[in-house]
C-alpha cells in the first residue's frame, strides 16, 4: 500500500508540472502573436494631416536593431511627409518624382518623399525592447488602407522585410506589412455620411453588435488558463492529502487483550 501511495503521488505531481507549463505557455502566446512591425494608431481619419508611428520590436535576443527604413505606398503619394527628432537616431529621407503632378494645399508637386530611413547613433533598440518612429503624413486619402513596407537591421548584419500581405485575412503571414486603415472623416455632428442615411427611425432600434472575434480569442486565454491553475491546485492538495493518509493496514490492525489484566 505504501508503494501505490508513493506513486500516486508522484502522478499527482506530474499533472501539476504538466498544468503548469500549459498555463505558461497560454501565457506567451499572445506576445508572440504581436511581435512584428505595425502601425500605431491603426485606424486614422481620411481626408486631412495625421500622426502616425511605426512600432518596432526587437525580436532578436543576440542582436540589437540598428536600422530601419520605411517605404511609403507608391500607387498612393503623400504630399507631406516630416520627421521628428529622436535622441540616438540620424533621419534621412529619400524622394521619387511623379509621373502626374499631385495638388497639395493649393501647391502643385511633382515630387513627394518615397522612403524615410531611422539609423542608430548608438545602441539602437535592444532585446527585449521597442522604438516608435513617427512621421507626420498629410493629406491623407478619404478612405481605404495604405500598405508600407517595413526594413529592420541588426547589428549582425540580418535584415528582415515586413511586406508580406495575405489574401486571406484569417491567416496572418510570417512578416506582415504594417497597414495603415484610413476611415471616411466624421461628419459635423459628430457621424459619418453613412451613418446619418442609416439612422433608424422613432420606433426602430438599432441592433447591437455582435462580439467580435479578437475579444474572443483575448478572452479564451485567461479562461483556460483559470481552469489550468484550478487543476494545478486540485492536484496539489490530493497529492498531499495521499501523503497523509495512514495505511489501511496499519488503521484496521487489532488490538491485543492483556492476559494479565
Amino acid at each position: 500500500m505504501f508503494k501505490n501511495n508513493s506513486a500516486r503521488r508522484r502522478m499527482l505531481a506530474r499533472i501539476g508540472v504538466g498544468t503548469a507549463a500549459a498555463v505558461a505557455a497560454i501565457a506567451v502566446m499572445p506576445g508572440l502573436a504581436q511581435a512584428h512591425v505595425t502601425v500605431q494608431p491603426g485606424s486614422v481619419e481620411g481626408g486631412d494631416f495625421s500622426v502616425v508611428a511605426f512600432r518596432v520590436p526587437n525580436e532578436r535576443d543576440d542582436a540589437s536593431t540598428t536600422q530601419v527604413r520605411v517605404t511609403l505606398p507608391k500607387d498612393q503619394p503623400i504630399g507631406s511627409v516630416q520627421t521628428t527628432a529622436m535622441p540616438g537616431w540620424k533621419i534621412s529621407t529619400a524622394s521619387r518624382q511623379l509621373d502626374k503632378p499631385i495638388e497639395v494645399e493649393g501647391e502643385k508637386l511633382t515630387s513627394v518623399v518615397s522612403e524615410v530611413t531611422w539609423t542608430a547613433a548608438a545602441g539602437g533598440i535592444r532585446p527585449g525592447q521597442f522604438q516608435d518612429f513617427q512621421l507626420s503624413l498629410g493629406q491623407l486619402p478619404e478612405s481605404g488602407k495604405m500598405v508600407f513596407n517595413a526594413l529592420q537591421t541588426y547589428s549582425n548584419g540580418e535584415k528582415v522585410n515586413w511586406n508580406q500581405v495575405s489574401t486571406d485575412p484569417s491567416v496572418e503571414p510570417e512578416h506582415p506589412a504594417p497597414v495603415l486603415t484610413i476611415t471616411p472623416a466624421a461628419a459635423e455632428n459628430g457621424a459619418t455620411p453613412a451613418d446619418q442615411n442609416d439612422q433608424p427611425g422613432q420606433n426602430e432600434q438599432a441592433t447591437p453588435a455582435a462580439p467580435s472575434d479578437s475579444a474572443s480569442n483575448s478572452i479564451l486565454p485567461l479562461v483556460v488558463a483559470g481552469a489550468a491553475l484550478v487543476l494545478s491546485a486540485i492536484a496539489t492538495l490530493l497529492a498531499r492529502r495521499a501523503g497523509r493518509r495512514p495505511s489501511p493496514e496499519k488503521a484496521s490492525a487489532p488490538t491485543r487483550e492483556n492476559p494479565n489484566a
